[in-house]
């Protein structure tokens, strides 16, 4: 696949290079974050689709190589410069929702956790939707689940314990009843969320909706485990 010429990007990422030394997260090639075959290679890869909840999930990729790569150097290191790639076929799974779904339909976005924002200093879903054009959402709210504090349903791990240190049935426990959806009752619902990986999160997000009297419709990721 052959890709068009931009010039003025080129230049634009020639300067920059000069004073911020970058290299693609791809293949290694100089002063580009994601360069052009690599940027082609990741248009070429095909979506996942998956169930999650009882409710069809769109993912624009699986979550491996190289989009594992450029994931985590968002999350985790806060290059937004490859927001782009990742947010640009998330939004075009957003716009197809809405569009096989009834008018009034509303997107709402799966909320990182208090933790992951404060480390980042954004939201993730927030600047991957609108790196996709997609800037009219709503979101969850997060909410302490009904039980003990600082203990999950069953007790078994203090629900501060991150989700990695976590046994599969310790992550139902610490996730049921944390999401609360608001204004949604009689409503359409489109999810959204950056990476799904057990489906935990976002069958949450799933029942919190359906609690308040909505209807979700589809939800959409940027990158799914698969299943």
């Amino acid at each position: 696949m052959t890709t068009a010429p931009h010039p003025w990007r080129d230049a634009f990422l020639a300067v920059v290079a000069l004073f911020l030394p970058v290299s693609c997260l791809g293949c290694g090639a100089r002063d580009r974050p994601l360069c052009d075959s690599c940027r082609a290679d990741l248009a070429e890869r095909p979506g996942r689709v998956r169930l999650v909840g009882g409710v069809r999930l769109d993912a624009a990729f699986e979550y491996e190589g190289l989009v594992r790569t450029l994931v985590l150097e968002l999350k985790l290191r806060g290059r937004v410069d490859v927001a782009a790639p990742l947010g640009r076929p998330t939004g075009a799974l957003v716009r197809r929702a809405l569009a096989d779904a009834p008018p009034g339909t509303l997107v709402l976005r799966v909320p990182p956790s208090p933790r992951g924002r404060r480390r980042r200093g954004f939201d993730t879903v927030v600047l991957l939707l609108a790196r996709g054009g997609v800037r009219r959402t709503g979101r969850l709210r997060r909410q302490r689940a009904a039980g003990p504090p600082g203990v999950g349903l069953r007790g078994a791990r203090p629900r501060g314990a991150g989700q990695k240190e976590r046994t599969a049935l310790e992550r139902v426990d610490a996730t049921v009843g944390t999401l609360r959806a608001v204004g949604v009752a009689g409503r359409d619902v489109v999810l959204v969320d950056d990476v799904v990986t057990t489906g935990v999160t976002m069958a949450e997000a799933v029942r919190a909706v359906r609690a308040a009297g909505g209807r979700v419709v589809r939800c959409v990721a940027t990158a799914s485990v698969e299943s």
